[in-house]
């Protein structure tokens, strides 16, 4: 006859417990690196996507601007390239211009790319940002290594020199 020792047998043994632990924690290290690497390159791409957003609209402006230029003054609504101050019309919104493209500002080539900084997690950066010039840091990123750059067109020796726009995602 056998004796009941008054162990009960309901419950996980220490040792499934300590196995189930480390089962988890392979997981989490095998995965957490994965992770962080997908936000890194969700960080790339936003930057990219920004970058042809700010070419785009550069170059729309452009040719709104030329071709009000190219018009005659007195058949030119009030916001045209020829007036002062320089601004041309994108689907409804005035965009301010400075050389012939948009201007480095809330109301030039912010309002130019038509994106919702604040949704799509962009700040306008000012640490380390060139003078005159507009910087969107990617949020998430390492500020100043995440991040877009607009230089504005300018004008050397009587030379229209095209605005500069740069992607920076060496800290993204």
């Amino acid at each position: 006859m056998m004796r009941y020792h008054g162990r009960s047998t309901a419950g996980f043994t220490l040792l499934e417990l300590i196995v189930v632990i480390a089962i988890i924690s392979v997981l989490a290290a095998v995965a957490l690196p994965r992770m962080q690497e997908t936000q890194r390159n969700a960080r790339v791409a936003q930057a990219k996507m920004l970058y042809g957003a700010l070419k785009s609209a550069t170059s729309l402006a452009r040719s709104r601007c030329e071709l009000d230029f190219a018009s005659n003054i007195k058949t030119l609504p009030a916001v045209n390239c020829q007036a002062n101050p320089s601004r041309v019309n994108m689907d409804g919104k005035a965009i301010d211009m400075v050389n012939r493209h948009p201007s480095a500002s809330a109301t030039g080539i912010d309002t130019a790319i038509d994106v919702n900084l604040q949704a799509e997690r962009i700040s306008i950066g000012s640490t380390d940002c060139p003078k005159g010039a507009r910087c969107f840091d990617i949020t998430g990123g390492q500020t100043p290594f995440c991040r877009v750059i607009y230089i504005p067109a300018l004008v050397e020796d009587k030379l229209l020199i095209s605005p500069e726009i740069s992607v920076v995602t060496s800290g993204c």
